[in-house]
């Protein structure tokens, strides 16, 4: 397995460096249709950042070289003035609940990517977070990039160094103590991934619309497994393209996200039910002591999209 892994690092590894912009703008004219590009921000509460992730984008990557055709805003429920901003900086601001209005929406960031497919029409679509700073468009246009120029490639991950208080490649805890684990343990063949956690991806469409989505923080791992049952290995790849920088949960977040992580994948190993998908979590008390907080483990998925009528008679149409 160890064999497999370094070949697969060696063919399907890349750097957002090795495929200039000239090099993907020709590569998408010659596809057509088949090289249109979405790009979907899922965003909750984050107009302090959604902005100007929007506003490069559409400056570099769509005015200075035409080589994102769709740029979405999926609020998942903002409180602050998420939407305001983004569209002010040029994006399509969608709403959740405004998508597949039948279907009552869940919280969680895997039912935004979900109700995205519905909401966008590339078909290459790429999902970058709302919460990143010192945004680099090379976070896009890397990663959309083996998708254009590799007709094998179904799958890319963004790979990057994560900073946590100045140390440089530190962050990505949840993905040290419980993703790459589980993926060692159970999916080797996925351990070549440097950031299976990460949210910043693109897949061809007909590839999503075939998986199901974790409806909260299991998606990125949920579609990750699912896609290397699906299209194997060789479809799928990373790209480096550099440092991120974005907004780092607190430990009790992080055990949540672990929890959901853990069950998500507890799902994909024996499709079985979890004996208490709940966690309890200690806060100190004002009056001393320790009081528990009991939190629900996310426990659904949504189908794949092709399951979706609504999906079917648009994309007929």
């Amino acid at each position: 397995m160890l064999a497999e892994v370094e070949h697969w690092l060696g063919r399907r590894s890349w750097s957002a460096a090795d495929r200039p912009l000239s090099t993907l703008l020709a590569a998408k004219q010659a596809l057509g249709r088949a090289g249109t590009v979405s790009v979907v921000l899922p965003a909750l509460n984050e107009e302090a950042t959604v902005g100007a992730i929007v506003a490069a984008i559409r400056a570099e990557l769509m005015t200075a070289v035409p080589l994102v055709d769709e740029l979405v805003v999926l609020d998942s429920g903002s409180s602050d003035a998420t939407a305001k901003v983004a569209e002010a900086a040029g994006a399509r601001v969608v709403h959740r609940d405004e998508v597949l209005p039948r279907l009552p929406p869940v919280p969680g960031k895997g039912e935004v990517l979900w109700r995205s497919l519905l909401a966008t029409s590339g078909e290459i679509v790429c999902f970058v977070d709302a919460d990143l700073r010192d945004f680099d468009t090379a976070f896009v246009s890397g990663i959309v990039g083996p998708l254009l120029t590799e007709p094998d490639v179904q799958f890319v991950k963004a790979v990057y160094d994560r900073p946590l208080d100045g140390a440089p490649g530190q962050g990505g805890r949840v993905t040290e103590l419980v993703a790459r684990p589980l993926l060692n343990l159970h999916w080797p063949q996925l351990a070549g991934f440097v950031q299976p956690l990460g949210g910043e991806y693109a897949a061809r469409r007909s590839l999503l619309e075939q998986l199901p989505f974790p409806v909260g923080y299991g998606v990125e791992l949920g579609l990750l497994i699912d896609a290397l049952h699906l299209a194997g290995l060789d479809a799928l790849a990373q790209v480096d393209v550099g440092e991120r920088h974005h907004r780092h949960q607190d430990s009790q977040a992080l055990g949540r996200m672990a929890a959901a992580i853990y069950r998500t994948a507890q799902l994909r190993l024996a499709r079985g039910h979890l004996v208490r998908p709940r966690l309890t979590q200690f806060e100190r008390a004002d009056s001393g002591g320790f009081a528990p907080r009991t939190f629900d483990v996310d426990t659904e998925e949504r189908p794949p999209m092709t399951d979706i009528p609504e999906y079917a008679e648009r994309r007929a149409a």
